[in-house]
């Protein structure tokens, strides 16, 4: 894995068409199977209510993929990233897993990027979307001043593009947004 953006394209196949996880997985990351492995063993059956999708190639480290999903009571992360050249065997990556219970979301937020194209119409650009969270963020202490600290909370960020993703995945992150944000502050299911 020398040429890591040679190898693979800079757009991947669109996963925004296929209605649940499976086949939107193995539509768009380069290792579904070690995604669905590692998220079917946490999801122990619950539901997929919504998820979303992200990849890309980057020059020092390769293919990064994220799946994230909601069943209702967690956000389920899962990560895969190759080890950049030198920090391991060719060919090697990390799996990472994170669960995040819905109560520990306490704030969702979407920006979106509009163009009017005409004095009816307008398209969606980009959606930039975040999720705060009741955990602090380790890298976020920071000296203020004389009078304490910075404390930083942690936050899960997502966002699509034209250009990065098309329409469709805009569309679905903003469908993932709100389901989450329908969910943040109510009894869990």
């Amino acid at each position: 894995m020398a040429s890591f953006g040679s190898e693979l394209p800079a757009v991947f196949p669109d996963w925004s068409p296929y209605p649940d996880l499976d086949s939107a997985t193995r539509a768009y990351l380069r290792d579904p199977e070690v995604a669905l492995d590692a998220l079917t063993g946490v999801l122990g059956g619950a539901s997929v209510l919504g998820f979303t999708l992200e990849r890309f190639v980057n020059e020092v480290n390769g293919v990064w993929q994220e799946v994230v999903i909601c069943d209702g009571t967690r956000l389920i992360l899962w990560h895969g990233e190759d080890v950049p050249p030198g920090d391991g065997p060719a060919g090697s990556m990390t799996s990472s897993l994170r669960v995040v219970p819905l109560s520990a979301v306490t704030e969702v937020g979407c920006r979106r990027r509009l163009t009017r194209l005409d004095a009816q119409n307008v398209r969606v650009d980009s959606a930039d979307v975040y999720f705060l969270l009741s955990s602090l963020d380790e890298a976020g202490f920071t000296a203020l001043d004389d009078a304490g600290t910075v404390l930083r909370h942690d936050a899960l960020r997502f966002g699509k593009t034209l250009d990065d993703g098309g329409p469709g995945q805009i569309a679905r992150l903003e469908d993932f947004a709100r389901l989450v944000a329908s969910m943040v502050g109510r009894p869990l299911m």
